[in-house]
């Protein structure tokens, strides 16, 4: 009978992506509770959707060159791999316990997917009152209008939907003695000692530093198209 392999803490979510993700939560819930008061908080919920737009180019970026785990290559997985973790068969090196699991990536492509659509909408949308959105005087006002409705209806919805979905997997999983937060507040989990590291130095985290002004740097520069 083989021993279980010995457990050590492995960082897995780099300060990067930690910050990432709990400012994006931030963010969105921000931007619901604003676009559903409506009026002058509209000011907010544009500056909110600006952040989230630097956010969502940060995170592209950092799929690329962030931490091992953070990385798309690291969870976009082949159909051979999903078909695998759904028999329970797991090959050397898959490491599906690690970050992101074949199914739990699925989710996360999905709500980048949407927020990026929904800030997309955002941009070029006019509520016909008083609010525009930074690029709308670059578009027709019938394009403008469909952007409105798709991002005050069913992108909104879908957008709640995967949150809820996202919420009831951490649920889910807590109550099968997984702590899906934990490890995205301090970035380790309790893993076998032949798992890899993700990278998180003082030199990673001034990459991400630099990334992070650049994209506040173009969130900004189209906030300024908008006059």
């Amino acid at each position: 009978m083989t021993e279980p392999a010995e457990l050590r803490p492995v960082r897995v979510w780099d300060l990067p992506t930690r910050c990432f993700h709990w400012l994006l939560a931030a963010a969105v819930l921000g931007q619901v509770i604003t676009g559903t008061i409506g009026g002058n908080a509209l000011v907010w919920h544009i500056r909110l959707g600006l952040l989230v737009l630097a956010l969502l180019v940060f995170r592209l970026l950092w799929g690329v060159v962030g931490g091992r785990w953070s990385r798309f290559a690291s969870f976009v997985r082949m159909p051979g791999a999903v078909l695998r973790y759904l028999r329970g068969e797991h090959r050397a090196g898959d490491h599906f316990e690690v970050g992101h699991n074949p199914l739990g990536s699925f989710s996360v492509l999905a709500m980048l997917a949407m927020l990026i659509v929904q800030v997309a909408t955002g941009l070029f949308a006019d509520d016909e009152i008083a609010t525009t959105g930074p690029l709308n005087r670059f578009v027709s006002t019938a394009t403008g209008l469909q952007a409105t409705a798709w991002h005050k209806g069913w992108g909104q919805w879908i957008i709640i939907g995967l949150v809820v979905l996202h919420l009831a997997a951490i649920l889910f999983y807590a109550l099968r003695g997984s702590n899906l937060v934990k490890p995205m507040l301090n970035g380790d989990k309790q893993l076998p000692a032949d798992v890899p590291a993700a990278a998180d130095t003082p030199r990673t985290r001034l990459l991400a530093l630099v990334l992070v002004v650049l994209c506040a740097g173009l969130s900004l520069w189209i906030a300024r198209l908008g006059g």
